[in-house]
C-alpha cells in the first residue's frame, strides 16, 4: 500500500477584509498518496488555486490541519520563464533560489532536460521556443530541485488546443516516468480524466469535496489513448453532471 504524502483534515479558510469575512473552504477533507496523480475540478471561483496555496503552506488554514510528508514544486498557468535567461539558466533557477546549486544538482537538472527533449535548446532563449517546448522547460525547472509533490495550477490553460493535447501527453509521461506525486487543478473535465488516477469534485464556495472517483482505464496512463477509450465519455458524463448539478 502506498504511503500517504498529503492530507487535508477538516480544513477551513476564512479571509478577513474591510468588507467582512469570506469563507473560501470549509470541512475540506482529502488525501494524496505517494506516486499518485490527483486532479481537482470545481465551479469557477470555488477556490481551487487557494487549495494549492494551502497544500504548499503559502496559506495557513483558519481551522483544521494540512499535513505533508515532502517538498513541493509549483507549476503555474504560464511558463513564467525569464526571457533574459537561457533555458539552461532558467532550469537552474530553483537551485539558485534554494542555494543548492551544487555541480551534482546542476548535472541532474541538465540530465533531465536532455532526457526529455531539451538537449538542443539549453542555450536558446524562451522566445526561440514554441509554447509547448516552453511549458516542457517549465516542468523541468520545477523538477530540478527534486520536489516530492508537484502542484499544477492549470498549467495548460494558456496553450492552444492542439498544443495542449501534446503538452498534456509530455507532462504526464515525464511525471509518471520520474515517479512523482502530482496534484492538478483544472477547469477542464477532459483534462482531468485523461491525466489523473483520481478526480475530486469541489462544491461552490465554501469549497469542500462533494465527490471522489478512482479512474480505471486498465492501466492506461497515456492521455491521448484514454481519449479513445469507451470509459472516457462515461466518466465525462458523470463528472459533468456532478459539476453542474
Amino acid at each position: 500500500m502506498k504511503k500517504e504524502i498529503l492530507r487535508f483534515t477538516d480544513v477551513k479558510l476564512t479571509y478577513h477584509t474591510v468588507r467582512g469575512e469570506t469563507t473560501a473552504a470549509e470541512n475540506l477533507n482529502f488525501s494524496v498518496n505517494e506516486g499518485e496523480f490527483v486532479a481537482i475540478i470545481g465551479p469557477s471561483g470555488c477556490g481551487k488555486t487557494t487549495l494549492l496555496s494551502l497544500a504548499a503552506g503559502l496559506l495557513k488554514p483558519s481551522a483544521g490541519e494540512v499535513e505533508s510528508q515532502g517538498s513541493f514544486g509549483y507549476m503555474l498557468q504560464k511558463d513564467e520563464l525569464f526571457p533574459w535567461r537561457t533555458i539552461e539558466k532558467n532550469i537552474f533557477l530553483p537551485l539558485e533560489v534554494k542555494k543548492i546549486g551544487t555541480p551534482e544538482n546542476k548535472a541532474r537538472a541538465i540530465s533531465l532536460a536532455e532526457k526529455y527533449g531539451l538537449k538542443d535548446f539549453l542555450r536558446s532563449y524562451p522566445s526561440q521556443l514554441s509554447g509547448g517546448m516552453r511549458q516542457r522547460a517549465a516542468l523541468i525547472r520545477t523538477l530540478a530541485s527534486d520536489p516530492d509533490i508537484l502542484l499544477l495550477d492549470e498549467p495548460f490553460s494558456a496553450l492552444d488546443y492542439q498544443t495542449r493535447l501534446n503538452v498534456c501527453e509530455d507532462v504526464s509521461s515525464i511525471i509518471r516516468s520520474e515517479g512523482k506525486t502530482a496534484l492538478l487543478i483544472t477547469h477542464d473535465i477532459s483534462e482531468a480524466i485523461s491525466l489523473a488516477d483520481r478526480v475530486l469534485v469541489l462544491t461552490k464556495r465554501p469549497a469542500r469535496v462533494s465527490y471522489e472517483h478512482a479512474l480505471d482505464f486498465d492501466g492506461v496512463n497515456n492521455p491521448l489513448k484514454r481519449w479513445e477509450m469507451r470509459g472516457f465519455s462515461e466518466w465525462f458524463e458523470i463528472l459533468w453532471k456532478e459539476l453542474n448539478g
